[in-house]
């Protein structure tokens, strides 16, 4: 399928909580103010931050995630079957929180709308495009493992699989007859597998990493199959992000990215922002009629990219995937959670405006 979209000057998602959204996220946690009043704060936020993604030109407009703590815990929490426990794996560098876990409870169903509302308002108050960000399936498994899917609810695997593939395409379903046409899934699994320490944790909890990429594939497959043909959907990868932090290490690997291309959906935002990404020659095998955005621009650090230097990249990357088939990102969300990362609200949208700035001069 080929799309219009991505579009040359895109973003990943997440952006930074003003303040005023802390503090409401932190009272009610406290009980001091109900799920109501929070919404009033959240609602007026995210009119305030679609309202400056449209003053600096992007077309794709998010919501920033502002709704939400995690940028998957929160999606993957409102299916049925799915829940959270603390962790104690795959710790980012430097950081001493872990983020909870998901686990394996029932059956994994969608039973009930989820996050459709967080759309329809979004998609009510922006003239641009509204993108919607939610995880991609594979989230549900990897920090859990096959050691985490209890036998005595999936006694075969391939149920287990099967169901978590069919709650998302219910999901995507009901995103897309509330009118969504831009869906991106968020995944880290493709850029995590080459990293030993990650391999050797999924090893951990009864995985075979080397037969992970190819199995998250298919399932991603399943789940967009029977998206309308009007929807685009876009997947976004990268090595972690989480108060300025990651988890891995190295560069993508050919065998792992080539699964991750075969996975049925239109466009890659892929991190390309550092030497831990390696270089552009995994683009090699992007099908022809894919896209993929140059997550070149970092969320991670607060100082501004050179145009040329940028320019020079993207002309690097196009020697081995036409012009017209790039696109230009930071390399990952803002805020993948709610804590944010270590750089200014000013810093943020001058990084965005730089991309939409040598977006408009490149292509």
């Amino acid at each position: 399928m080929t799309t219009s979209l991505p579009f040359r000057a895109e973003q990943v998602g997440s952006l930074l909580r003003p303040p005023e959204l802390h503090d409401a996220r932190a009272q009610h946690k406290a009980g001091a103010i109900t799920r109501d009043q929070l919404r009033v704060v959240e609602d007026r936020a995210i009119r305030d931050a679609v309202a400056k993604q449209e003053a600096i030109g992007l077309q794709v407009i998010t919501d920033g995630e502002f709704r939400r703590d995690f940028w998957h815990l929160d999606f993957l929490a409102g299916l049925d079957g799915i829940g959270m426990r603390e962790s104690t794996t795959m710790r980012f560098q430097g950081a001493e929180e872990i983020p909870p876990t998901p686990i394996i409870t029932g059956r994994i169903r969608r039973t009930q709308p989820n996050m459709v509302d967080h759309f329809t308002f979004l998609a009510g108050i922006t003239r641009g495009t509204p993108k919607f960000t939610i995880p991609a399936p594979s989230m549900a498994h990897l920090r859990g493992g096959t050691k985490g899917v209890p036998r005595d609810v999936y006694p075969d695997l391939e149920v287990y699989w099967h169901d978590l593939a069919m709650a998302y395409r219910q999901a995507i379903a009901e995103l897309a007859a509330a009118g969504c046409t831009y869906l991106q899934l968020d995944d880290i699994t493709f850029a995590y597998l080459a990293d030993e320490k990650v391999r050797q944790l999924c090893r951990a909890v009864d995985d075979d990493p080397d037969t992970l990429p190819a199995r998250f594939s298919r399932t991603i497959r399943e789940a967009v199959a029977d998206r309308p043909a009007g929807m685009t959907i876009a997947m976004h990868t990268c090595r972690g992000n989480f108060r300025s932090t990651w988890v891995a290490d190295t560069p993508y690997e050919a065998g792992v990215t080539e699964a991750m291309f075969a996975s049925g959906v239109d466009a890659f935002f892929m991190e390309f922002d550092n030497e831990r990404a390696g270089g552009f020659d995994v683009l090699k095998a992007l099908p022809a009629d894919k896209k993929v955005v140059l997550g070149l621009v970092t969320t991670k650090l607060g100082a501004l990219e050179d145009k040329e230097t940028l320019k020079r990249r993207i002309d690097a990357a196009a020697k081995i995937v036409p012009l017209e088939r790039l696109c230009l990102s930071p390399q990952c969300g803002f805020a993948s959670t709610h804590h944010g990362n270590k750089l200014s609200y000013d810093e943020q949208w001058r990084k965005l405006e730089r991309v939409v700035e040598v977006a408009r001069e490149v292509w």
